[in-house]
């Protein structure tokens, strides 16, 4: 005779059907996936209906997924689970460069680019001039030669040039190696806050909780060195509006920067700007990989085109 389970047993007969999973930490993830899964309905005694809701949601979630778009990992990213995996592994030593989510808009193949170059290809978006120093060292101060570093940001509308379609040009992105100062120099405008996709079901789960979906300014960098642990980081604008209220949770106080303006006049690459502009001088600070702390890894979380 068929054995009947009922709320009390089914879990545990569930999770006793993994017990021959050959795989150990599929074992482990699949366990805890239903333990999890079936504590939730058992908590808030999920309705037939919201149930069925839920996997409309999903299923929704799925088909607005392209190439160009990632709707799994913006909701991910909303639901605070893309921080809290980049915390539990990305920790790192005191003094390190602090890390935070890959954000919406990363390309694998940014244009290469040279110091002091501008890496807005036009205008038509503009924003206030932006020059952009960085210097990339160990935690002693060394110089890092070879890092490899894409930068990339909003325009002065808060839209990425991805935004603008398949055709667009890419801009306001760059990717640079360094030499052996380990700097990483550029023009570019001062980025802007923008709002995530909320035209599709995570924006409908934003605005049924009441949540607004922007982002504040920030300028990203990601960081990829021989020896070193890789580094996907941001650094925001200090005084902007949703520097308390991020929609992705993403922001770190060791990451925020006035971005200073200065005047027109001679420039620190040399060059004469006709107008005020902004300033950013930044340290990044890698450990190396035998340095890191346990459960940190050295590998970014894949996103090869753009996410939310």
């Amino acid at each position: 005779m068929p054995r009947e389970f009922d709320q009390f047993t089914i879990t545990d007969e569930v999770i006793d059907r993994f017990k021959n999973t050959p795989n150990p930490r599929l074992k482990q993830l699949m366990e805890a996936v239903v333990r999890h899964a079936h504590a939730l309905v058992q908590e808030t005694q999920l309705t037939e209906t919201e149930w069925s809701f839920a996997i409309d949601f999903l299923t929704r979630t799925g088909q607005t997924c392209s190439d160009r778009r990632q709707e799994f990992i913006l909701l991910s990213d909303t639901l605070g689970i893309s921080m809290l995996v980049d915390a539990i592994n990305n920790a790192v030593p005191a003094g390190a460069t602090q890390s935070t989510v890959l954000g919406p808009f990363f390309v694998q193949d940014a244009p290469v680019a040279q110091n002091n170059s501008r890496i807005d290809l036009d205008d038509d978006h503009g924003g206030q001039p932006l020059y952009a120093e960085a210097t990339f060292t160990d935690l002693q101060g060394n110089p890092i030669e070879s890092a490899k570093v894409d930068v990339w940001h909003s325009d002065e509308q808060g839209n990425y040039d991805i935004q603008y379609g398949p055709d667009a040009s890419l801009t306001r992105r760059a990717r640079f190696v360094t030499g052996k100062d380990g700097r990483v120099t550029f023009w570019t405008s001062l980025p802007a806050a923008y709002p995530i996709p909320y035209d599709g079901p995570v924006g409908q789960m934003l605005a049924a909780a009441n949540r607004h979906p922007w982002r504040p300014a920030h300028l990203h960098y990601m960081v990829d060195a021989p020896g070193f642990k890789h580094l996907t980081t941001h650094i925001f604008v200090n005084g902007d509006q949703y520097l308390e209220s991020d929609a992705v949770f993403g922001v770190k106080k060791s990451l925020v920067d006035d971005f200073p303006e200065r005047p027109a006049g001679t420039a620190p690459d040399g060059s004469v700007v006709d107008r005020p502009y902004r300033h950013l001088v930044w340290h990044f600070k890698l450990p190396h990989l035998d340095h890191t702390l346990p459960g940190s890894f050295a590998a970014p979380t894949s996103r090869s085109s753009p996410t939310d």
